[in-house]
């Protein structure tokens, strides 16, 4: 494929790492970060302040200006946290190509809109539904910027446009496959954050390996539960924005949503973990939307509850285990 002239707004340690993806393939890639000192410092030492492995290339780019990352990309690649997206778009889209591809890596559903990240871009940014690709899937930044063999989604409504982005990220150590069901794709990588801080919990807590497998097991149980509910296919629950973002959230050492759930479960309370992190932990604004698309949509997520009962109204842990071990006995499926 031909080189793309590729926009990265947003080189927290994941928007690096696929910053620097892109540049490995030849593209000309130009990087917008929000945070002057930061900034700075990438430009000088071409390291990133948070990825000690991560060695940026002397030809990335780096600017504090939209204009000058945006015009004229072809491809501009959503970086920033979820809740960031939305106040970010009007100041990105006066310098958009018509024909531009938006590429979304946020993960996380908005607060009382709830909306998906590529339904706030469409809708926000009046961006058509076929420029617009999710790309997720069991990838932390850790791992990619070693060269870790790993695997994604890029999911459109257009077929078409998800194999271009297919194309443009894939490599040797990164395979990507593609999909249409964006909206199942989004709510598996969002709703996995929420399933991670549980995990956390009980590791917090002191439980083992018997109440991990049940967790991760009735946790996409719900999860689909919810995206069918919400229109989404049942089987991309099963795939690498479903299971496979679900495994390795709640099971690395790397998962700000499973070290939050962690800290939790030894006794700590949330404003001071989130007081203390560097980095956002999604799922904890995410359990929130969930807990409003529940009752919404009328799907039964006991687990995803507990973990806002904990959160916001807490709730002990311990019974909040307790509660979800003595529920009404059920049929599995």
């Amino acid at each position: 494929m031909s080189s793309k002239r590729i926009a990265v707004i947003g080189c927290g340690s994941w928007g690096g790492t696929i910053a620097q993806v892109l540049i490995n393939h030849d593209h000309s890639v130009t990087v917008w970060h929000k945070f002057p000192d930061e900034l700075e410092e990438m430009k000088r030492t071409h390291h990133h302040p948070f990825l000690p492995d991560l060695v940026f290339s002397e030809k990335l780019q780096f600017t504090g200006s939209l204009e000058e990352a945006v015009f004229p990309a072809e491809i501009i690649v959503i970086a920033v946290p979820s809740h960031i997206v939305r106040p970010l778009l009007p100041e990105i889209m006066p310098y958009v190509s018509d024909s531009a591809i938006f590429v979304n890596l946020a993960k996380g559903i908005e607060n009382n809109t709830l909306m998906t990240m590529s339904q706030v871009i469409e809708s926000v940014g009046k961006v058509p539904e076929d420029k617009i690709v999710t790309l997720y899937g069991p990838s932390h930044a850790e791992e990619v910027s070693k060269q870790i063999p790993t695997t994604l989604v890029s999911a459109s409504r257009s077929l078409n446009t998800a194999r271009v982005v297919q194309m443009v990220f894939s490599s040797p150590f990164l395979r990507v496959y593609t999909n249409d069901d964006i909206l199942g794709v989004e709510l598996g990588g969002s709703l996995k954050n929420v399933i991670a801080i549980a995990a956390g919990i009980c590791d917090g807590i002191g439980y083992g390996d018997n109440t991990k497998a049940a967790l991760l097991t009735r946790g996409i149980a719900e999860m689909t539960r919810l995206g069918v509910a919400m229109g989404a296919r049942r089987e991309t629950f099963a795939g690498l924005s479903g299971i496979g973002d679900l495994i390795v959230t709640c099971l690395s050492r790397h998962s700000r949503n499973r070290y939050v759930g962690e800290a939790i479960g030894r006794g700590r309370k949330l404003k001071d973990i989130l007081s203390q992190m560097e980095m956002v932990a999604e799922g904890v604004k995410t359990t929130k939307s969930v807990k409003q698309l529940s009752t919404k949509y009328v799907v039964d997520m006991p687990i995803s509850n507990a973990v806002y009962e904990i959160l916001f109204n807490d709730k002990e842990p311990h019974q909040a285990v307790k509660e979800l071990m003595t529920r009404d006995l059920i049929h599995e499926h």
